[in-house]
């Protein structure tokens, strides 16, 4: 069953789509190019930062790159952990790594490191955000 939709000003629609990336990343089939589970898991923490970003109700630019939106996060007065700060290594996923010949395959360490990486944002946005709380205005 899908989750409760919220409107797209509220952190928990943002929380509701990092949530839908994780299993994505997380499913290796033989069919599947790691390269494209990264790609969900550098999904998944994008969104959650932006739901904590919403939830704060600071501005932000729609871009890919993680530690853009985490130094945004800082500078609003944000304590960033070490392992949600980590969430600046997923952005090279977030294009280049898709196409074909752009750069080396994704081995299954950086995939596994990935995944981990986007879990522990995820829990971290949730923790920040709360699970029913609205950050809309």
């Amino acid at each position: 069953m899908p989750p409760e939709r919220w409107p797209p000003d509220d952190p928990r629609e943002w929380l509701n789509r990092a949530r839908g990336n994780l299993p994505r990343a997380k499913t290796v089939l033989p069919e599947f190019y790691l390269e494209d589970l990264c790609f969900d898991a550098q999904q998944a923490a994008e969104k959650a930062i932006e739901a904590v970003l919403i939830a704060r109700g600071v501005d932000f630019p729609l871009v890919h790159d993680l530690e853009r939106l985490l130094n945004l996060l800082g500078e609003s007065g944000e304590s960033i952990p070490p392992d949600v700060a980590d969430a600046k290594d997923l952005t090279r996923f977030a294009a280049a790594a898709r196409y074909p010949g752009v750069t080396e395959p994704v081995t299954a360490e950086e995939h596994r490191r990935a995944v981990a990486i986007a879990e522990a944002v995820v829990a971290w946005a949730e923790g920040r955000v709360g699970k029913g709380q609205s950050g809309a205005k």
